[in-house]
């Protein structure tokens, strides 16, 4: 019942972890958008009134995905590139905007490709050509696309809050793990490890993570003289005379009954094994 509370605590806390790192993520790219939107309309401004054009309509910005970002124009403009390059490199350092992205304009009669240039924490990957070149008055959609944002600082606390959380989980679990089989000791009295079990001879049997598995008499005296001696053949002989000894008639299969029992008890741990060694007894193999 414990382990279930426990499990299903964890379960929720990594659910809600999950909650909060989406809703920072939510907010943090919805914060980034609005920066983004507002520092292109400053751009768009700024290079319409280079044109000394103060009536022009910058139309709305438009976000084509999560880093991409469009302005558009409602009327025709001629700009020099140069003045393009320093305006967002003015606008994005006041934002506080990434300092890498692609910026490409596109002519709104073909979509062609009239100029574009890139810009990279990079010199070598830094790109600005045909400075000095004005682009004719014609109709413009200047794209910009952030190629490297990095995680936000909010993301990277959470981030970093959830780590030492779920090592803080871990870290409870393994005491609370530890604590319960403390207190199963004390209950049940001495104890015998065998692999993942706990071995209760004189209770008649095994515990495992809480659960209890009832042996038989012959099971627990055939699982004393195995955990007695462990990875080390016991004969036929030997097993029949110190279970079977004073308790009758003994039949030539019950031993390998009752060991069949055993093997099925013990199965949930794949590193415990009982072999048998053809014609000579049996060995309780612990990996």
């Amino acid at each position: 019942m414990k382990r279930t509370l426990f499990y299903s605590i964890g379960k929720i806390f990594i659910c809600l972890v999950i909650v909060l790192l989406s809703s920072c993520s939510s907010v943090e790219q919805d914060d980034f958008s609005k920066r983004s939107k507002i520092a292109l309309r400053d751009v768009g401004n700024q290079l319409l009134l280079s044109n000394q054009d103060s009536t022009s309509l910058i139309l709305p910005i438009l976000k084509l995905d999560s880093n991409t970002f469009q302005v558009s124009f409602s009327n025709p403009l001629a700009f020099e590139p140069s003045t393009l390059v320093a305006l967002i490199q003015k606008s994005f350092k006041s934002s506080q905007l990434p300092t890498q992205y692609r910026v490409e304009v596109v002519q709104c009669s073909n979509l062609e490709v009239a100029y574009s240039y890139q810009v990279s924490d990079n010199k070598e990957r830094t790109i600005i050509p045909c400075s000095g070149r004005h682009l004719p008055n014609a109709c413009y959609l200047i794209e910009l696309q952030f190629t490297n944002r990095p995680v936000g600082f909010a993301s990277h606390q959470l981030i970093f809050i959830t780590i030492i959380l779920l090592v803080l989980l871990g870290i409870g679990y393994l005491i609370f793990k530890r604590m319960k089989d403390e207190r199963l000791k004390l209950e049940n009295g001495v104890s015998e490890k065998i692999g993942s079990f706990y071995f209760y001879p004189e209770q008649n049997k095994l515990i495992k993570e809480a659960k209890e598995i009832a042996l038989s008499k012959k099971e627990c005296e055939l699982l004393s003289l195995f955990a007695a001696n462990p990875n080390k053949i016991i004969t036929r002989d030997e097993l029949t005379k110190r279970v079977w000894e004073d308790n009758g008639v003994f039949v030539g299969r019950s031993l390998d009954t009752y060991i069949s029992k055993l093997r099925k008890k013990l199965k949930s741990d794949s590193s415990i094994k009982i072999t048998n060694v053809h014609g000579v007894g049996y060995k309780l193999e612990i990996g």
